[in-house]
């Protein structure tokens, strides 16, 4: 019987956050296996910088995964650069760490923040998704009928969020939230979606921390006992685009983690 499995050679992805931390790793892994990829990052960033190291299959699209213009400028790159478009991982995301109440100055949680927090997390990957499948769309189908595929990044904190984390939290459980339906609403164009939930990971959200407070964290991770690497959560995201029977799922990639309160 021939095999179904799938390989990332010859596609082509775009990578929000591709810049730094898991997006950069997918970006690094993609191409190292034969994918072409646009990195979406903002115009800040060392996009640019990574797209040139990284040689001719990689490209950088100044992006803010709010704005529908600036994805749509980072979808002209991708037709002009390499005509088609395979495969979407929003791995674009911030946070901040406040409490709802801060009783001892008798504050609440700046709404401004949090809105910010579920505009880009949430609403910018919805963005991000809605526009790149209209692309996705014009691919010709292979014998299951695929045209692309989406991957998604939640977090551990979807499920366990811990204190200071109200809007993160949120923010992660929408992408869970919308990621069957997504699969659903796509299926009649073949095109699969899934989503990962990581755990603890050796990113810039985590590089300032001192390294006591890592390996206190990493204690709670249950095996291995410590933080995971980029490029473990890239491998991820190239098995999701290589099985086709992935979607429409959550995955968590976390060592057995359950975040403490």
């Amino acid at each position: 019987m021939a095999s179904t499995i799938r390989s990332v050679k010859g596609l082509v992805a775009i990578v929000t956050g591709g810049a730094s931390g898991l997006g950069e790793g997918v970006a690094r892994r993609l191409i190292g296996q034969g994918a072409s990829v646009v990195i979406c990052d903002l115009p800040g960033s060392k996009g640019q910088q990574l797209a040139e190291e990284l040689g001719q299959t990689c490209a950088f699209a100044p992006t803010d995964v709010t704005k529908e213009a600036d994805v749509q400028e980072a979808l002209k790159v991708v037709k002009t650069k390499f005509r088609k478009l395979d495969v979407a991982v929003n791995c674009a995301g911030i946070g901040v760490a406040t409490k709802t109440f801060n009783f001892k100055k008798n504050t609440p949680h700046s709404l401004e923040d949090f809105m910010k927090v579920i505009n880009v997390n949430t609403i910018g990957t919805f963005n991000v998704i809605r526009l790149a499948v209209g692309l996705m769309g014009l691919n010709q189908p292979d014998e299951d009928g695929q045209k692309g595929v989406i991957v998604n990044t939640a977090s551990v904190a979807a499920y366990d969020g811990q204190r200071g984390q109200a809007a993160y939290s949120a923010s992660k459980g929408g992408i869970v939230g919308m990621t069957l339906p997504l699969a659903r609403d796509l299926e009649c164009e073949g095109i699969r979606c899934c989503t990962i939930a990581p755990g603890l990971f050796d990113t810039p959200l985590l590089a300032g921390l001192p390294e006591k407070v890592k390996k206190e964290l990493c204690k709670d991770v249950p095996f291995p006992q410590r933080l995971g690497k980029p490029d473990e959560y890239a491998h991820l995201v190239q098995s999701i685009v290589e099985n086709p029977m992935l979607n429409g799922c959550v995955i968590r990639l976390d060592g057995a983690l359950r975040m403490k309160a």
